[in-house]
């Protein structure tokens, strides 16, 4: 899922295998990972630990030519890869599991790896039916296994091993098992995170919840970690009330045990603002922001400062104070040119949402000014340049040429956009989002085929991932009919409308204008079949 509230300094993603399953330095509070504040999402989750192997969002290492050498321990696993009778030796699997680790740390490549990896499940899985007991080892080669497919972008390979792995501890028996079963869950919740399916993600990561709760209590700080990033996947399946109730359990763990003013308590307001403003609390919303950018300022982190300054400039907006939300976006818009420099996506971001408040204010000139100055960092990013950024702010200046009845030009940038995305694993209802928006403008300039055929895309993406209750299915659902009504396909509208007038009156009720909307399309429609 995207990242919703970074807090600076967040360390690149690797593969990394540990040698065993330990909670004895994390208890100690030894371990560096439990005392950072991070919650990108999907990233690595806090709280037992970390997954051993909770690489899966790392991007696959590039294989090095070995042709004009011989690899380390190749003469050693000849026979062991090819003997299966091999693989009821105790010390192979661990020996296999540290060549999969030197593998990946030589820089040889995963595939290689991943042999190892596979190999050594194969030797540890017999050990255990022999013993009879649960493998901690079993847990960790199946986690670093399915982190290695995830590096080689194989993320639907990766389930069925996840989904073994998350059977095999037996939390019951203490501490390691419980670290092992948490760190299943979480790599799991990640890996259907990455493919879309976030109602599963959920899922995952709520068990990861109660497991982590079994084990340490329901007050431990990393326990917060877990709970924050759990509402950050409620938020993006736009469960708003699920993820404020899990933020306030974080703001009230680190209220315990942090010192005020926290980098802790920044990311939980930063989180819970977004909440807010998702629910129309403008005014909540804002309060959290001030105090997260105080929070801020108070350790010393002056450069995410800006970047809550562009959401208090979105609140102010909201609002409609735009006096204040000029001054906010001209504060950030100062520090990222100084920091970040000119042509950074960051300062396009600001021009974007100058171009949205001038547009409001009827000031189309200096809307369309700041529109052309941030098409033209999107035109030649700086190295390092987030694709989804990229996309996200091509698809609200579109947004905002379709305000200025230019939807060729505008129907040009999601195309853009949507080009962007196409790849990117974990992106499906972004993708989704802006075929809707597609849809719209092929029906604008009255390409109807093309409109049904784009609304039809995104409607199955929406399924896949889970957001088939949501408004805004519900919306795409109507606008899919009307496409359809201009091709005489009555028969495909009423269903599409039948559809969506039950997600709305669920959603939104039965005197919204948009369910009002929807009765009056399908009325329309059931006139035109003699019903």
């Amino acid at each position: 899922m995207p990242g919703l509230v970074s807090p600076p300094d967040v360390a690149e993603l690797r593969i990394t295998v540990p040698d065993r399953v330990s909670t004895r330095n994390r208890e100690n509070g030894d371990d560096p990972d439990l005392r950072s504040a991070k919650s990108r999402s999907p990233a690595p989750k806090k709280g037992l630990l970390p997954s051993p192997s909770s690489s899966s969002r790392a991007k696959p290492a590039p294989e090095k030519n070995s042709s004009g050498g011989k690899r380390r321990g190749s003469s050693i696993l000849e026979k062991p890869l090819l003997d299966e009778s091999s693989l009821d030796n105790p010390d192979l699997g661990p020996f296999l599991l540290k060549l999969a680790r030197d593998t990946i740390a030589s820089g040889e490549g995963p595939n290689k790896a991943l042999e190892y990896a596979i190999r050594a499940c194969k030797s540890f899985e017999r050990c255990a039916v022999e013993s009879g007991e649960p493998s901690l080892e079993l847990a960790m080669s199946l986690h670093v296994t399915a982190a290695i497919y995830c590096s080689l972008g194989r993320y639907d390979e990766a389930l069925p091993v996840m989904e073994r792995a998350v059977t095999v501890p037996d939390v019951s028996r203490g501490p390691d098992h419980a670290l092992a079963a948490f760190s299943g869950y979480m790599q799991l919740g990640d890996t259907h995170s990455i493919l879309g399916h976030i109602d599963q993600s959920i899922d995952c990561y709520s068990r990861g919840l109660e497991i982590q709760i079994q084990a340490l209590g329901d007050s431990d700080p990393r326990v917060a970690e877990t709970c924050r990033y759990l509402a950050e996947a409620h938020v993006q399946a736009m469960q708003f009330d699920k993820a404020d109730k899990l933020c306030q359990r974080t703001l009230e763990i680190h209220r315990e045990h942090s010192e005020p003013a926290s980098i802790e308590e920044a990311a939980d307001r930063r989180l819970m603002a977004i909440i807010c403003d998702a629910k129309g609390d403008y005014d909540e919303a804002l309060e959290h922001l001030v105090l997260a950018s105080m929070a801020m300022i108070a350790n010393g982190h002056e450069g995410e400062v800006a970047s809550i300054d562009v959401s208090i400039g979105n609140t102010y907006l909201a609002l409609g104070r735009y006096d204040e939300a000029v001054f906010s976006y001209q504060k950030a818009l100062t520090v990222f040119k100084s920091t970040k420099g000119d042509n950074h996506p960051a300062v396009a971001l600001v021009f974007v949402r100058l171009a949205d408040l001038y547009y409001r204010t009827g000031k189309l000139r200096e809307s369309r000014s700041y529109c052309e100055n941030a098409l033209r960092i999107y035109a030649k990013p700086v190295p390092g340049a987030v694709a989804e950024d990229i996309a996200g702010g091509l698809a609200e200046i579109a947004s905002l040429y379709e305000a200025f009845e230019e939807p060729e030009e505008a129907l040009k940038l999601l195309q853009r956009s949507l080009k962007l995305l196409e790849d990117v694993p974990g992106q499906w209802s972004s993708v989704a989002g802006i075929e809707a928006q597609i849809g719209v403008m092929f029906y604008i300039v009255g390409r109807y085929e093309e409109s049904r055929n784009s609304f039809e895309s995104a409607v199955g993406k929406l399924r896949a991932v889970g957001e088939k209750k949501s408004a805004f299915f519900g919306m795409v659902l109507n606008q899919m009919g009307l496409s359809c009504i201009q091709l005489f396909k009555i028969d495909e509208a009423a269903g599409l409308f039948e559809e969506s007038k039950a997600i709305l009156e669920q959603e939104y009720g039965t005197s919204h204008q948009d369910t009002l909307g929807v009765y009056t399309n399908l009325a329309a429609t059931y006139d035109a079949m003699g019903r």
